[in-house]
């Protein structure tokens, strides 16, 4: 029996009991990626986002081991629950214009201490202070850096579109904004360098094109680690202070890491590790987090139809954004048809082992998304079913 068939065995005795659709959580899996983040960060503290987990059980877990500190929130309504629900150190990844949640966090300083906001531009300060209330909480701010690579003198642009913050100057100058603007503390930077960190550089079957990953990321890492460092001095001149200073992501942390103007990294991703994570040289994770639709139908000699299963993930619609089927090994998508929203045909020899209610585990492509269709994780040791737990979405809350 290969491993994937012994983990198929594994996943179909813990869930004989329960019906599909499920999503589990391979607990043995999970800490293992968790321990391989800690080991890749060095010493640093790695701070998880939230985004990627989105199951307040499971943030509690890895929150509870040596090496990780403070959870990284997607907007400041989830911030704000989370902080009510004891998390104390929560930086809020992106900008908000939530004028209720500012309300609400400017009228207690407990919340206030416990939420950090991130901010690029003074029009998102000018936001908060109209958005206040008449509260006087001190607001914790971050400011967040620019990380794309540009070259031919901009005309190409590689990385996500985030900040408009990209020199020591600007991010310097807005520090002092903040500095002598009364109800706000500057207490962090943060560089999220997607282009490194969430693109795989080893590509199946395209060489040419993964060395070329390889080496725009190399030329991007040379970049911002001197630009990084150039920012750091510069704010910490304004602020000398700064309490943390945020990059990474789970594709970089050794690498991030290994900056000494960096004080923590950010990874989530790599505790589940969807598929988008299989094509790194740099790393391998164990997959811990799948999903099972149940067959429902038999059409014929090869084909398997399982209820549900369109689970797409956000960014650039393309394939390697849809769920992949992964055991038993060897299924595949009907190419004229796909992860249907209400059935999904599935091609391949193992169907014609496959019964009427019968398993199927897939992989999400992403990370915290999969917990947007679930309401509760089912959380596996072994061949047992320890615990249910609720995703966000099983506690009442889509945040996004």
């Amino acid at each position: 029996m290969t491993a994937l068939a012994a983990d198929r065995a594994r996943y179909d005795r813990a869930t004989a009991h329960l019906d599909a659709p499920l999503a589990i959580v391979d607990l043995d899996a999970f800490d293992a990626n968790a321990e391989d983040l800690v080991r890749r960060a060095a010493g640093k503290p790695v701070r998880v986002a939230s985004k990627s987990v989105r199951c307040r059980a499971l943030l509690e877990r890895v929150l509870a081991r040596d090496g990780f500190r403070g959870i990284m929130s997607f907007t400041l309504a989830e911030s704000l629950w989370l902080a009510r629900s004891g998390f104390d150190d929560i930086l809020l990844a992106y900008p908000s214009a939530d004028r209720t949640g500012f309300a609400e966090l400017a009228a207690d300083p407990k919340l206030a201490g416990a939420v950090t906001v991130m901010v690029d531009d003074v029009a998102q300060l000018d936001l908060i202070d109209a958005a206040r209330d008449g509260g006087r909480a001190v607001v914790r701010v971050c400011l967040e850096l620019d990380t794309s690579l540009k070259l031919l003198g901009g005309r190409v642009r590689i990385g996500a579109r985030r900040s408009p913050l990209r020199s020591p100057g600007q991010l310097a100058d807005l520090a002092r904004s903040v500095a002598r603007r009364p109800g706000f503390r500057l207490v962090g930077i943060m560089a999220y360098e997607g282009h490194i960190a969430g693109v795989g550089d080893s590509l199946a079957g395209r060489p040419l094109r993964s060395r070329a990953v390889r080496l725009m990321q190399a030329a991007a890492r040379r970049e911002l680690a001197e630009r990084r460092a150039a920012v750091v001095r510069a704010v910490r001149a304004v602020v000398p202070g700064l309490e943390f200073v945020n990059g990474g992501g789970t594709g970089s942390v050794q690498h991030t890491a290994a900056e000494d103007a960096v004080t923590e990294i950010a990874a989530g991703s790599g505790l589940y590790v969807p598929r988008l994570f299989d094509n790194y040289t740099s790393f391998t994770g164990r997959p811990a987090a799948l999903f099972a639709q149940p067959v429902v139908r038999r059409p014929g000699v090869g084909v398997v139809t399982v209820l549900g299963g369109g689970y797409p993930a956000s960014g650039a619609a393309g394939r390697d954004r849809l769920p992949v089927p992964y055991l038993p090994e060897g299924l595949v998508y009907d190419p004229q048809e796909g992860p249907g929203e209400v059935q999904t045909p599935l091609l391949g020899s193992p169907a014609d082992d496959l019964l009427i209610g019968d398993k199927v585990w897939f992989r999400h492509a992403k990370a915290g998304e999969l917990c947007e269709r679930f309401a509760a994780l089912q959380l596996i040791e072994g061949d047992t079913v320890t615990a249910t737990v609720p995703t966000y979405r099983g506690e009442g809350h889509t945040f996004l």
